[in-house]
């Protein structure tokens, strides 16, 4: 008993799940599981990943629940912010680029959100833009991201963004894209212990947001 004991703590949890943003003409989906899980436990079965931000724009997150509530606080408080100086509501890409400098400003001590934003810009185009953990981001045609992104990822590149591909592209109408997004989310959860329950996918057109939820596996 006298020799020093080790204590390991970790502020960081990975609480699982799986979220997707593919951009349109004129629409954006955006797409996340509800399982909330730690380890082994399945701490909730009906956790929304999805937050919307405005009426054109919804973010997904996924990774350490703590730091995302924390993020999504920050956010609209910033979104709060901006309404009260500038008497109007903050445009998809400007609120883009406010998520990244907000990740880049805790880049010593990152939150552990891993997250897709997407919605439609100011010209009524999807918009879609991938991040990583500290604000690097690109927009991009389809993204996701979360513990089961290795396995949606392919789909997406072949099926959505029609990569490697001979035959013509077409675009998609936005029903065909929500039944992609839902076999690609029973796909993913044959193979993901952390992506399952429920799937809430979200179409963002220019009259508004229409929510869509879709049973998956519950073991």
């Amino acid at each position: 008993t006298e020799n020093p004991y080790e204590r390991r703590f970790s502020p960081y949890d990975f609480n699982g799940g799986t979220c997707v943003a593919i951009a349109g003409s004129d629409y954006a989906v955006i797409a996340a599981d509800t399982r909330l899980s730690s380890g082994y436990e399945i701490l909730s079965r009906n956790m929304s990943k999805l937050h919307k931000l405005t009426d054109k724009c919804i973010l997904g997150s996924a990774g350490c629940k703590t730091d995302v509530d924390q993020l999504r606080s920050v956010l609209d408080i910033k979104m709060k912010m901006y309404h009260h100086n500038h008497r109007k509501t903050m445009t998809t890409p400007a609120v883009a680029q406010m998520l990244s400098n907000t990740l880049y400003y805790k880049r010593f001590f990152p939150y552990y959100a891993f997250n897709v934003f997407g919605g439609i810009d100011e010209e009524g185009k999807g918009a879609v833009y991938s991040y990583d953990a500290i604000g690097s981001f690109e927009r991009t045609p389809v993204t996701a991201t979360g513990s089961g992104q290795a396995y949606i990822i392919p789909l997406l590149d072949n099926v959505i963004a029609h990569r490697n591909r001979l035959d013509e592209k077409r675009d998609l109408p936005k029903e065909e894209v929500v039944e992609i997004v839902k076999d690609a989310f029973l796909s993913c959860g044959e193979r993901d212990i952390y992506t399952g329950d429920q799937v809430e996918i979200s179409v963002i057109t220019k009259d508004g947001i229409e929510t869509i939820h879709f049973n998956l596996k519950a073991d």
